[in-house]
Order: structure tokens, then sequence, then C-alpha cells
């Protein structure tokens, strides 16, 4: 968690460093097309800072109000930074509304491409870095940080091209124009990080991670283990918690059950991610022996005659594999 915390104070002291740049640029130039920009990096250094105070939180151990911990803080952080992005694309949109019909004296438009195209390529080389390290430790809010900065490096191109054409051309409605376009971009960004927090918020299930567990069970699936149904799994912050139920031999005993979902356990821990498992272990019935593989069985009412596969489809189902 120290890393995380050391990553985003550096993403928080870079923004203030391209913010006040940026305005510089749009200072010296009086572009619409650049404030776009400045804009933008107020909500970059606004968002570090609910991503470091959500991570700081995210790292407070459980206690009795917060079983599960304090990780889906990581989620509204998400959420704040893209309802800042969605408000500041607004913003750009309107006031490069209004400089198309309204339009002013703009200058200096090679010395404001240039300031940009710095702070964009050090937002670009910053965003891809933290992309990285969010999907290693992992991390959403420092993922969703990166796709921010990245955000903000394509916009920066999309401005060094733009103000460079606006400079040879002399066609000044382009700076409006060309800002619209940016605005809808970044509205656009903004909608994808709050749809994503929104889902993480409200449960939705990591398709992707599910997919892996679910392939990792099948690929080295024991013969005790006879069926996995009611799997569900959903994320705190950068925990998963996975609960489902397990078929077992109902002639085994407690030590040999929990020496089987201790297996499973170590198996998606080692072979997926770090997961917190908890297993409900269901007995076999008769109806289970004709997809059972399990050798030498002494209560075995009829034979194998069918291999079931284990899919997403069939083990997210509350019942055994034969209802």
């Amino acid at each position: 968690m120290q890393q995380q915390k050391r990553i985003i104070l550096i993403s928080l002291v870079t923004g203030v460093v391209l913010m006040l740049a940026k305005f510089g640029a749009y200072f010296i130039t009086s572009s619409t097309f650049v404030l776009t920009d400045a804009a933008e990096s107020i909500v970059n250094v606004i968002a570090s800072s609910f991503a470091f105070f959500s991570i700081y939180l995210a790292s407070q151990p459980r206690d009795e109000n917060h079983p599960y911990g304090h990780g889906k803080v990581e989620y509204f952080s998400v959420f704040i930074e893209g309802t800042l992005i969605l408000v500041a694309g607004l913003i750009i949109i309107f006031k490069a509304g209004y400089s198309i019909f309204y339009p002013h004296v703009i200058h200096d438009l090679l010395t404001g491409a240039l300031i940009i195209g710095i702070t964009g390529a050090v937002n670009g080389v910053l965003g891809f870095y933290m992309i990285n390290k969010g999907k290693t430790l992992p991390s959403i809010t420092i993922e969703a940080d990166g796709r921010h900065l990245i955000t903000d490096m394509v916009t920066s191109g999309g401005l060094v091209v733009g103000l460079l054409l606006i400079h040879f051309t002399g066609v000044l409605v382009l700076d409006g124009v060309l800002s619209i376009i940016v605005g809808c971009y970044i509205i656009f960004t903004g909608y994808k990080l709050v749809r994503r927090s929104v889902g993480g918020l409200m449960d939705e299930a990591d398709f992707l991670v599910v997919a892996d567990v679910v392939e990792i069970l099948n690929d080295k699936r024991k013969e005790e283990w006879i069926d996995i149904h009611n799997f569900r799994a959903q994320k705190y912050g950068n925990e998963l918690h996975i609960d489902c139920h397990v078929t077992l031999p109902n002639y085994f005993d407690l030590n040999k059950v929990h020496e089987e979902v201790s297996m499973i356990d170590k198996l998606i821990n080692r072979e997926v991610t770090k997961t917190e498992l908890f297993i409900h272990a269901d007995p076999c019935l008769p109806d289970c022996c004709h997809y059972c593989s399990m050798p030498n069985c002494p209560i075995r009412s009829e034979p194998k005659t069918e291999h079931i596969e284990w899919t997403m489809d069939r083990v997210i189902r509350n019942k055994k594999h034969f209802e």
C-alpha cells in the first residue's frame, strides 16, 4: 500500500506542476483550445487528491463496521474522477461554443504548442507507468488515474496539431471547433470511468476474472471435485472475494473435506490472483454418479456416463449439475 501512496503522490505533484505550465500557456496564447487542456489539469489535480485519500482509506484494516475492509472506496474515488472529467468536458464545450460566435485574438501559438507538447509527453510517460502498476498491484484507482493521464496526453497531442493548424492557416474559428471535439472526447472518457465505478459499487461481476478462475478449475480439477456451483465473485478495491459450493463425496470426513477445500483455495491464489474464498462443501447424491469420476467409490449407484465441462454458465447456477 505504501507503493500505491507513493505513485499517487508523484502523480499529484506532477499534476500541479503541469497545471501551472498549461495555464501559463493559456495566458500567453489566449486560446480557448489551450484552456481545454488547462481546465482538465485542474481535474487531474483534484482527482489525484481523491485517489490519495481513497488509497489511504483502503489500506485501513477491517473493523466491525467494515468486515470486508475499506477497498470499495476506490470505486467511489473513480466515480468522483469520472464526474469531474464530465463536468470539465461540458464547461469546455460551452466555452468553445461561445468563442465560435464571439472570436477573440489569439497569439504566440508556437510557444503554446511547445509547452503543451512537453506537458503531454510527461503525462504520457507517467500514465503508462501508472496503468502498468495499477494492473500489477492491482489498484483500480491507480489504473484509472493512469488512463486519465493517457487521455490528457492524447488531448495534448491533438492540441499541438490544432494550434499548428490555426497558426499556419490563420482560421481563428478552428480554435472553438477543435475545442468542442476535444470536449466531446473528454466527456466520453469521463462516462467510461463513471460506468466502471458504478459497476464496481453495484458488485457487477468481473467476467474476465471469473472466466480465468473457471478455466483453471476446469483444467486442474480433481476426481474428488464432483461439481462446482453457485459461484460468485466481487471485488473490494484490490481484493477479490469468491464464494461457491463444491460437491464432494459424502463419505469424506471433515479433515478430508478441509484438505480439498484448501487445495481449491491455494490453486486459485497461485494460478489466477490474490483471492479470499468462502467455499461451502456439499455432499454428493446418487444423481451425481453419472458424471462423477471418483474411482473405487463404495457408494456408486451407477457408472459414469457423461463428462460435464465446467463453464461459466454452469458454475454460476445455484444447483448441482444434474438439476
